[in-house]
């Protein structure tokens, strides 16, 4: 009888805890297990990972490379669904008013403005890259591009998964000399109208563009030392959208429409309609030249402030339903072998987050070795022109700022 009335008092406070708000993590005990039961736990479970689908070479790699290894070695099935990141917060946020403690995502890839908002919303698991293998073995852990994440601090909340760096492309059978800085560049528009746009800012793409814009005109150290002010930037980005207006008129249609995504512009530029394309991944272009997408005579340059990088994430949702799975599949994401594969220019092309220093030799070997192809910038160039990314407030500034100053008169 003492037991009954033991086992209903830890119910009802169990169902007391709940009723006040209180949401228990129903993985706690996975995080405090060795390794080996993680691994022991996640075999035979189904990983449902959230992420960008927008992207055939990204797909190829997850679901041709990472999917099949992951189910051979671990027993892990993957199952990828494609959905936009504010699409799956809004998700998160919905389960998270239900409190839900049994979600339908085990991993999901952010970084930026979007790990800031779940991070702050109580949306994602406890830290868990200590608890990962691979992460301890070849993760330099003090770096910035690693604790950092558009300059709020990760805190172990998510792992790094790879790292990019803003690149201009451009088709060199048409473009003789690409601009070396913004004035050339405006110059270069008015001298060939209708042969560049950019994409509209609330795309991550036509946002960059904008902020090495709004780097040229504040000023990096200025804009990463102060942090968010908008009152600094409103009076100093003038020019900024000056510079903008000016050129508008020389856009692609005018200036009356932008494209709404990196998709759409990529599509723009492999039809000869624009001659400059940009993006994320320095290294892009190889594996659409391949494909017979962009011309073989794209090649790539950087305009002067710089090139920003910054480093994208994997993380956990509060309420995943296989943690065990989902640290499993992460750590292997990070492992060398997955990490070379994932920079194999025939595919994504996406840049490692592993400190080279801490691989063994025979990876040393093969990195060096490794040809990410002749639209590729040299790694050293890429490094001399590296600019850290500031922080995220700054990215809906922009959106805002440039709809009301530019974009208005557009469709």
């Amino acid at each position: 009888m003492f037991r009954i009335i033991l086992s209903c008092l830890i119910f009802a406070m169990v169902l007391t805890g709940c009723s006040k708000g209180d949401t228990p993590k129903v993985s706690d005990n996975v995080f405090k297990q060795d390794w080996s039961q993680i691994e022991a736990a996640a075999e035979g479970t189904e990983v449902r990972m959230y992420m960008w689908g927008g992207d055939d070479n990204v797909n190829r790699y997850m679901d041709q490379w990472v999917a099949p290894r992951l189910k051979e070695q671990y027993g892990v099935t993957l199952v990828r669904t494609p959905m936009n990141a504010p699409e799956f917060m809004q998700k998160l946020m919905t389960e998270k008013k239900a409190n839900s403690l049994k979600g339908t995502m085990d991993i999901v890839w952010i970084n930026g403005e979007n790990f800031k908002n779940v991070k702050a919303n109580d949306l994602l698991s406890e830290p868990f890259v200590q608890i990962l293998p691979n992460y301890n073995s070849f993760v330099d852990g003090n770096s910035n591009n690693i604790i950092f994440d558009f300059g709020t601090p990760v805190d172990g909340k998510e792992a790094p998964w790879g790292k990019v760096q803003f690149v201009y492309l451009y088709d060199s059978a048409k473009v003789k000399n690409p601009p070396a800085n913004f004035t050339e560049l405006a110059q270069w528009v008015k001298e060939n109208p209708g042969k560049f746009t950019y994409p509209d800012p609330n795309d991550f793409t036509g946002n960059a563009f904008l902020r090495h814009l709004l780097y040229q005109q504040v000023g990096v150290e200025t804009l990463i030392k102060e942090g968010y002010n908008p009152s600094l930037v409103s009076d100093k980005s003038k020019v900024m959208w000056s510079y903008l207006k000016d050129i508008k008129p020389y856009l692609w249609k005018k200036g009356q429409t932008y494209p709404q995504s990196l998709t759409q512009l990529d599509q723009m530029y492999s039809q000869g309609e624009v001659w400059i394309n940009m993006g994320y991944n320095e290294a892009r272009a190889e594996a659409l030249i391949k494909q017979g997408v962009f011309p073989k005579t794209t090649k790539s340059f950087i305009m002067d402030p710089g090139s920003i990088g910054n480093t994208h994430f994997l993380a956990i949702p509060y309420n995943s339903p296989n943690v065990a799975g989902a640290l499993v599949a992460i750590n292997f994401l990070l492992s060398p072998d997955a990490q070379l594969a994932k920079m194999d220019p025939a595919g994504w092309g996406d840049n490692t987050v592993l400190d080279i220093n801490k691989l063994p030799v025979e990876y040393k070997n093969k990195l060096d070795n490794l040809q990410r192809g002749a639209s590729v910038l040299k790694a050293e160039d890429l490094a001399n022109n590296l600019l850290p990314e500031f922080t995220p407030e700054y990215v809906n500034w922009i959106k805002e700022t440039w709809l009301s100053e530019v974009g208005k008169t557009s469709n």
